[in-house]
């Protein structure tokens, strides 16, 4: 906790939430903010290692900074039962030295021994089925006929914008991973440094200009 009893960090949203499909990759984002003036290292735990993929789980933000994860649950070939979820994640933070790097971190950072504070904070994976509330097939023909152009315009512009925020999230976990190797660079001598800086540098512009398409392409919506 910080001097004023506040937690180290906060997690938005509260819990995981992932649109369920199957032999369909799903992923949710999570945005973990240093309420704090010290720097905050960051590691993510799961219940279920080998069904999730976290990007990044291991991180130190600076203060009063924030961090974007991103958090892929794998193709899955079934349902579970009732469509619920037991899969738990563990979010463990802990203070650091200034201007420490994620590669400085050693093995017990986040281990409680010797009175360190080390906060963790829970979150609950939700699944969420596409076909929540499905009906019959006459009824879904009588709900399609009613169903009018701006509906399906307002489906299109919404889809265009969900697209362009996650793109937005995507381009901000490459600059993340780009400002690391940036750190790195000042610290080792890497011979495949250079190619893949300049690799990620490529990545992050073309993600820039797909999204400058997005937005000029998008429809107005009032």
């Amino acid at each position: 906790m910080t001097a004023g009893g506040h937690p180290l960090i906060s997690v938005h949203p509260d819990e995981l939430k992932f649109n369920f499909e199957l032999e369909k990759q799903s992923y949710c984002d999570l945005k973990v903010v240093n309420n704090t003036e010290h720097h905050v290292a960051f590691k993510v735990k799961t219940t279920s290692p080998k069904k999730y993929f976290v990007r990044p789980n291991t991180n130190v933000i600076q203060p009063w900074d924030a961090c974007f994860i991103r958090v892929t649950l794998q193709a899955q070939m079934e349902y579970p039962p009732d469509m619920q979820c037991k899969d738990k994640f563990l979010l463990q933070s802990t203070t650091v030295p200034p201007n420490s790097d994620v590669d400085d971190l050693s093995p017990d950072t986040f281990n409680k021994d010797g009175g360190k504070t080390v906060e963790e904070c829970k979150l609950r994976v939700v699944y969420v089925s596409p076909n929540t509330g499905r009906e019959n097939p006459e009824e879904n023909t009588l709900k399609s006929s009613r169903q009018s152009f701006d509906d399906s315009t307002n489906q299109s512009v919404q889809q265009l914008k969900d697209e362009r925020d996650a793109a937005l999230r995507q381009t901000q976990l490459l600059r993340q991973e780009l400002d690391m190797l940036r750190r790195r660079r000042h610290r080792k001598s890497d011979p495949g440094f250079s190619l893949k800086f300049a690799l990620l540098v490529a990545l992050i512009g073309i993600m820039v200009g797909f999204l400058l398409n997005l937005s000029l392409s998008s429809p107005t919506a009032e």
